[in-house]
């Protein structure tokens, strides 16, 4: 198992160079870099302040930005160097798990990153544990009761569900519950005066904002759960031991829980801890901007839009990496789970 573990992790850092490789090229082609963003707000600050003064006067950033001003601002970004020495002072910082300081907010890109993610964490693991805690015991229940009406009726409202995106159903539940029965708020995550509340305020006013954005975000997750676990029961209740041990004499019940369950489970319990980690840094842009909730999803698109580089490499490392470890952590689920499987 080490050395399956060992050639798994040497494995990653070809995998997480070739991806900084390629989103740092990309970077490279991309127009109206922080530098151009810079000199267009300011010479539309001058362009400004001259239409002020009157249109009789001539003003100076009309003429653009002076070379030794110029050379300074690209200092300050660091694009004084050539394109290859800023990709391997990256990987270098990267290494050290430096992941570097945005351009436009002036903070650390990890500072960042635990500012948004409590948000992010919040939304992400309301939805994974309801839809755990929804999807598998009905998914055990639709394959006991396969082909019945309660089968066709549940497969129908999750995969309405599922049809349905998460930010349409969120515009629906902000118009009907936040804006019509204003029975919720329409934005954040707490109340204005949160930090007066007691205990059980906090608990009740966090809980009052957080519904409608994990409803939006919830349904949707229902229908994949729901139907792998139906699907992966139904397969192992066909099975050769599965009549051996009726013919045994053993209940239903004693079949499905000491024996079905088990090897069922296989599928579902491997993807967990994917699940679980991806539900702590998976922001929701369109969830997160509807709702008005300053989260990593937020975060990322804001970065790609004000071409702040160190944000969008950083993150992109961070979560790369956690991916990769992530996956790890669910192959070596399967030998846990089921002895059977081999690492070679």
């Amino acid at each position: 198992m080490l050395a399956y573990i060992a050639k798994r992790l040497l494995l990653m850092l070809p995998t997480l160079l070739g991806v900084l490789l390629l989103t740092f090229v990309v970077l490279q082609f991309v127009p109206g870099g922080p530098v151009e963003q810079y000199l267009a707000e300011a010479k539309a600050g001058v362009a400004g302040a001259g239409a002020e003064g009157g249109g009789g006067l001539a003003y100076r950033g009309a003429q653009g930005v002076d070379e030794k001003r110029l050379a300074e601002i690209k200092a300050l970004y660091g694009f004084d160097k050539p394109a290859h020495e800023r990709f391997w002072q990256m990987l270098g910082q990267f290494a050290r798990f430096d992941l570097g300081r945005s351009f436009f907010q002036n903070k650390d890109v990890w500072q960042l990153i635990r500012e948004k993610l409590p948000v992010s964490a919040s939304l992400g693991l309301w939805t994974f544990f309801l839809s755990y805690l929804v999807s598998v015991p009905l998914g055990v229940a639709k394959a006991v009761r396969a082909g019945s009406r309660f089968d066709l009726a549940t497969t129908v409202l999750v995969l309405v569900g599922y049809a349905i995106p998460g930010f349409v159903l969120g515009v629906a539940l902000l118009v009907i519950f936040g804006g019509q029965l204003q029975w919720f708020p329409l934005r954040g995550l707490t109340s204005a005066h949160w930090h007066e509340l007691s205990t059980l305020g906090k608990i009740t006013d966090y809980l009052w904002h957080i519904t409608l954005p994990v409803t939006a975000m919830v349904l949707g997750s229902f229908a994949v759960t729901t139907m792998l676990t139906k699907n992966s029961f139904l397969e192992e209740i066909r099975k050769q031991y599965v009549l051996t041990a009726r013919a045994k004499g053993l209940s239903d019940r004693q079949v499905l829980y000491k024996h079905v369950f088990r090897n069922a489970l296989i599928p579902i319990v491997t993807g967990f801890p994917a699940a679980f980690i991806g539900a702590f840094f998976t922001g929701a842009l369109l969830i997160e901007t509807l709702f008005s909730l300053d989260g990593l999803g937020l975060l990322s698109y804001e970065s790609v839009i004000r071409r702040d580089y160190p944000v969008v490499l950083g993150t992109l490392y961070l979560f790369t990496l956690i991916g990769l470890l992530t996956k790890l952590v669910s192959d070596l689920c399967y030998v846990w789970v089921d002895p059977r499987v081999k690492f070679d």
